[in-house]
């Protein structure tokens, strides 16, 4: 009984000292504020301490009348513990510090090591409610990734749509035999080295991007997760291979894409589909240019420039994490743009239109196909404007008899 009563004796001694220093006592059910310092650290025990928001400050002035100084870490430590034990689980001490966005030491040699979440983001004058990394990663994974999927399957769902009901075109009058290199060696080896490469680039980035959704419920975390980090590292080594091709494409084909006036009226006639007549056209058609422009050109440049990025390996560069983000979003978008660009591309020349693929695979096409599809170009070729012409008598104009040139099967 009588340690019992000098405990007690105790306590009320201690009470009856610090009532002037503490506030009201903290209840988890009520009180949002953040419980006093204790009686053992002397250092702060004046006065009490203010909820530790961000930036925020000790209302315990200096004994020498200084101004408030900012709360380090020990008192936020403090405060954390004091919430623990008043609120078991809730760490919003911690958690404010931490998305206030101020950088703290950090032994890592890398960009905002030392910040651990990114702060909120001010839109329109308001705090975003959520974090500036958590904003991106709804974005990302929800309309971006579900707009760009149904964009590249819309564009698949297209090109069926014109094999199976419209069938692939056709060339309406009969063959000759004769063959005009349409394609030189040194400009189909850079074709197919940006064909290879982009398709590499495509199953790989789309396994990356969507394979959670589609894949990895067949194959599992372990071995899905094994996948991707084979497809990232091939994505990443095979990119600096597309970009140089792409670069050789550029500079080989821009002089053959150069718009003109009958571009206009293909385009408008899109491509014969209305009127019933085949418009004229150069060695490329308004169609083809529109993909070397905007596909090749502008998509392909975004997409090599902003993977460039983010693999960093782009100099003077300040690798933050709003930049990736911003980069990673370029990204995709124009590898969704492209991609399904790409579909409408590779359908025609594959199976949508008779002799296309053969004339990227062994550089010919026949003297009927020419004049079908790109008249004006058949007509330089008439002329000689353009040296391309291949046959057994090399001397035979295009115009010959089929008498005086080898007859060839295509």
């Amino acid at each position: 009984m009588q340690r019992w009563l000098a405990m007690l004796a105790l306590c009320c001694a201690a009470a009856a000292g610090s009532a002037s220093a503490q506030p009201a006592p903290v209840t988890a059910a009520t009180s949002t504020e953040k419980p006093a310092l204790p009686a053992v650290m002397p250092a702060q025990a004046d006065a009490p301490v203010a909820n530790a928001g961000p930036g925020a400050q000790s209302t315990a002035a200096p004994a020498n009348g200084g101004a408030p100084q900012v709360e380090s870490i020990d008192i936020l430590k403090q405060n954390q513990a004091e919430r623990t034990r008043a609120q078991p689980g809730n760490a919003a001490p911690v958690w404010r510090k931490v998305v206030e966005g101020t950088e703290h030491y950090s032994s890592l040699p890398y960009r905002e090591a030392g910040v651990l979440i990114q702060p909120r983001a001010q839109y329109l004058g308001q705090e975003h409610p959520v974090t500036a990394g958590e904003a991106w990663r709804r974005f990302r994974n929800g309309p971006l990734l579900h707009i760009g999927g149904w964009l590249f399957l819309a564009a698949i769902a297209a090109c069926a749509a014109l094999y199976f009901i419209g069938g692939p075109l056709k060339i309406k009058g009969p063959m000759t035999g004769r063959l005009i290199e349409r394609f030189t060696p040194s400009e189909r080896m850079i074709h197919w080295s940006v064909a290879i490469t982009f398709v590499i680039l495509m199953v790989s980035g789309l396994t990356m991007a969507f394979g959670k959704f589609v894949l990895m419920p067949v194959l599992g975390h372990a071995l899905f997760g094994w996948l991707t980090y084979a497809l990232k590292t091939v994505h990443n080594f095979v990119g600096p291979l597309f970009a140089v091709s792409l670069l050789a494409m550029i500079v080989k084909f821009a002089r053959d894409n150069l718009p003109v006036k009958a571009d206009i009226k293909w385009l408008l006639s899109a491509g014969g589909a209305i009127g019933g007549k085949h418009p004229h056209a150069g060695r490329f058609n308004g169609g083809e240019k529109i993909w070397f422009w905007g596909g090749v050109l502008a998509m392909g440049v975004l997409v090599t420039v902003s993977g460039f990025v983010l693999v960093k390996i782009v100099p003077g560069l300040d690798y933050t994490r709003g930049l990736m983000q911003t980069f990673n979003v370029v990204h995709l978008v124009a590898a969704s743009l492209v991609m399904a660009a790409s579909m409408g591309h590779i359908y025609l020349g594959t199976v949508g239109m008779q002799g296309a693929y053969r004339a990227m695979r062994d550089g010919y096409v026949d003297d009927q196909w020419a004049k079908e599809h790109h008249d004006l170009w058949y007509d330089e070729v008439v002329r000689g404007d353009v040296p391309r012409v291949r046959s057994q008598e090399a001397a035979a104009p295009v115009a010959a008899p089929m008498a005086a040139v080898a007859p060839k099967t295509v």
